[in-house]
């Protein structure tokens, strides 16, 4: 019998949206609190192929791209968050309310906070159980 993880590699397509850059108001520390800063998104989809395989060609039959970028623009627009935590959290939860998702794996990145290292950032990884 497989794990979850074998049934997410073997049964689902990966769709996934990388280095996404958008500007966020996001910070716990006063100097992040002055004005937007540039967080980088990189989000995977895990759905099955029996809920992503077209037949007709037709986007209404996969999960569209958009709804990813639709998600991360509405949680950015409800104003001011502290933590990158709390961002990927809420935005991984609403990502697997969709009824086609399985999994997701999302990350966050700021990549100016710190002039010694690349960026910082947090990501997650949430799952449905798997209907028998």
């Amino acid at each position: 019998m497989l794990d979850a993880m074998q049934r997410l590699t073997l049964e689902c397509r990966r769709i996934f949206l990388r280095n996404h850059e958008v500007p966020v108001q996001i910070g716990a520390h006063d100097f992040e609190k002055t004005q937007a800063q540039r967080v980088i998104f990189n989000v995977e989809l895990f759905v099955p192929y029996a809920l992503s395989t077209p037949q007709a060609d037709q986007l209404s039959e996969v999960v569209d791209y958009d709804f990813v970028r639709e998600l991360i623009a509405q949680r950015i627009g409800q104003g001011h968050v502290e933590l990158q935590e709390t961002l990927c959290d809420d935005l991984a939860s609403q990502m697997l309310a969709h009824p086609r998702v399985q999994a997701v794996r999302l990350s966050s990145c700021k990549p100016d906070v710190y002039p010694d290292c690349e960026a910082v950032g947090v990501e997650v990884f949430r799952m449905k159980a798997w209907s028998a």
